[in-house]
């Protein structure tokens, strides 16, 4: 089977990749130029565990390859992905679809033989249709089909997300369709991963609900960390109280400075716009929103009070910057916002994070400076901010941490350490909701 990409991103890259270990042959085409020069000398433009062996191996095996050009791959695809990004459009947060568009339009000229064109990119309610119009009008005498796959891959884990899915969501309209997405992830059946077929519609919108769900429990159990500390509760044993039920399960409900990343803020976003246009109300995913931009104020004011109220002048070493270990990825990382109202109050900050330095930097207030050993971060500095939980953090030898600071002050924005343990070391310990 003959697979093609449109996108070589993280989805795009990620998504070809594996489909080449399922044994398809798949190209990888994007129009940057550069980065496909890259992918085929066998650079990986992102950082994800695991994915430069998977495309080391597929490449290497003749299933995967990286193209520039639509001409001459297209033409015998059996399934054509568009993997393309879809950014918050700048002024009323729909999602951008200038680029699933032009991929579309650049799709219908060269399509030849029957095809399925696969929306992979997440999308608003009623792309697929549109891409669907846009191709036939290009394209009159084309055969195809337009389906919904949406991606749930997690970054940090994405390729056993993929290899290993809760679930496949196939939105088509025919069986043709249906059969060939089918026989595409016919290496799922070996552990009878769930496959739910559905209409168009269906398809997107599950992927935005899915993702503003998720939203949902972060900011409900940062909010009631909020009352947890103003009430002298333990949002732990909270959390693991209402984990404990089976209609709410553990997972997402671990308090800190905020959701960040590439797919729920943008999508919380679009789904927002997407009730206004649809006449539906989103009162819930709206409040969603707003928490989570308190939380990330409230983080800042956490670190000032910590500080005596004041944080000029001071001196604040920062561990992790991205949105969440195990990825370079620094789109709405809570770092983005409380770091420069910490620089704008005067605080000297020095950070360090194990992979997301050098495009925070790009992002981040000039007075933001890096340190790459952790502990020298923490030199003289009157106050350690842990902000992302990489695993590096998790095992600090704390008594180094204590010995190279001049203040106490160990602000833990993920609650990966006890208070008491803490405290043992000498340190004056903050965290969320205990």
């Amino acid at each position: 089977m003959k697979v093609v990409m449109i996108g070589a991103g993280y989805v795009g890259l990620v998504s070809g990749a594996c489909f080449a270990e399922f044994g398809a042959q798949v190209t990888c085409l994007d129009v940057n130029t550069a980065r496909i020069d890259a992918l085929a000398q066998g650079h990986i433009p992102i950082y994800e565990p695991g994915l430069a062996d998977l495309v080391q191996r597929n490449t290497a095996a003749g299933r995967l390859q990286f193209s520039t050009q639509f001409t001459g791959t297209v033409e015998d695809a059996d399934l054509v992905f568009i993997a393309v990004g879809t950014p918050s459009r700048r002024g009323d947060g729909h999602a951008d679809l200038k680029y699933v568009y032009e991929a579309a339009r650049q799709i219908a000229g060269h399509l030849q033989g029957y095809t399925v064109i696969v929306d992979k990119s997440t999308v608003p309610v009623g792309t697929a249709r549109e891409v669907k119009r846009i191709i036939a009008e290009a394209n009159p005498k084309a055969d195809f089909d337009v389906a919904s796959n949406p991606e749930f891959l997690r970054e940090g884990s994405a390729i056993g997300d993929f290899m290993r899915p809760d679930r496949v969501i196939l939105g088509v309209e025919s069986e043709r369709a249906e059969a060939l997405l089918r026989e595409l992830y016919r290496p799922l059946n070996l552990i009878e991963a769930p496959i739910l077929v559905t209409d168009l519609e269906s398809a997107e919108i599950t992927k935005y609900a899915a993702n503003a769900f998720l939203a949902t429990k972060i900011s409900f159990i940062n909010e009631v960390a909020e009352l947890c500390e103003k009430t002298g509760a333990d949002i732990h044993a909270v959390a693991r109280g209402m984990g404990f039920d089976g209609r709410i399960g553990k997972k997402f409900l671990h308090p800190g400075p905020g959701f960040g990343g590439s797919c729920f803020p943008k999508d919380t976003s679009a789904m927002i716009r997407m009730a206004e246009e649809a006449g539906a109300s989103s009162h819930i995913v709206s409040a969603v929103v707003t928490v989570n931009k308190q939380q990330k104020e409230r983080m800042v004011k956490k670190i000032e009070q910590a500080l005596g109220g004041d944080v000029n002048g001071k001196r604040i070493a920062v561990l992790g910057l991205t949105f969440k270990p195990e990825t370079d990825d620094m789109r709405d990382a809570p770092s983005l916002t409380i770091l420069p109202a910490l620089a704008e109050r005067g605080a000297e900050i020095r950070a360090h994070d194990p992979a997301g330095m050098e495009e925070a930097a790009a992002l981040l207030p000039a007075e933001v400076s890096y340190s790459d050993n952790l502990y020298s971060a923490a030199e003289n500095a009157d106050a350690v901010v842990l902000l992302t939980e990489w695993n590096q953090y998790r095992g600090l030898d704390l008594a180094r941490v204590k010995d190279c600071m001049r203040g106490d002050a160990f602000l833990d924005l993920r609650n990966v350490y006890e208070r008491e343990l803490m405290e043992r070391h000498g340190f004056r310990y903050i965290c969320v909701g205990r």
